[in-house]
C-alpha cells in the first residue's frame, strides 16, 4: 500500500481528535459471526467539562485503543446483553502516529473506518 492510504481522510481525523470512535467490519472467522476494529479515543475531565457544556473538544494528543471483536450475529440483533463478544487482539497507541503504526501493522487503511453509528458496534 502507498503512503496516501495510510493518511487519514480530514472528517475522519477531525473525528478522533473530537473524541468519537471509528469501526471497520472485517471477515468474521464464521458465517455467523460478525468481525470488527474500532479504535476508542481517550477522554478526560477536559471532555467531560465540554460535554456539560454541550460541546465537543478538539486534542490533536488524544491516545487511542484499538480493539478487533467477534461478535454472535444473531445476539446483535435485539437487545441480548451478552452479544457473545471474543476480543481478538488490542493495542494502545499513545498519539496519531502510533495509531498509524497500528493500523499499518493490522493491514487496516485509515479509509476503510467509519463512524461508529454507520457500522455494526455494539459498544
Amino acid at each position: 500500500m502507498d503512503q496516501c492510504e495510510w493518511d487519514w481522510p480530514a472528517v475522519k481525523l477531525a473525528a478522533l481528535r473530537l473524541g468519537r470512535r471509528l469501526g471497520v467490519r472485517l471477515p468474521a472467522s464464521q458465517p455467523h459471526r460478525w468481525s470488527l476494529v474500532h479504535i476508542v479515543p481517550s477522554s478526560g475531565p477536559a471532555d467531560e467539562a465540554a460535554m456539560r457544556a454541550g460541546r465537543a473538544r478538539s486534542d490533536k494528543a488524544r491516545s487511542f485503543r484499538i480493539t478487533h471483536w467477534e461478535f454472535e450475529a444473531d445476539r446483535l440483533e435485539g437487545y441480548d446483553p451478552d452479544p457473545g463478544a471474543v476480543r481478538l487482539r488490542h493495542a494502545d497507541a499513545a498519539d496519531e502516529a502510533e495509531l498509524l503504526a497500528v493500523l499499518r501493522e493490522w493491514q487496516l487503511p485509515p479509509e476503510d473506518f467509519e463512524h461508529s453509528w454507520d457500522t455494526v458496534d455494539p459498544r
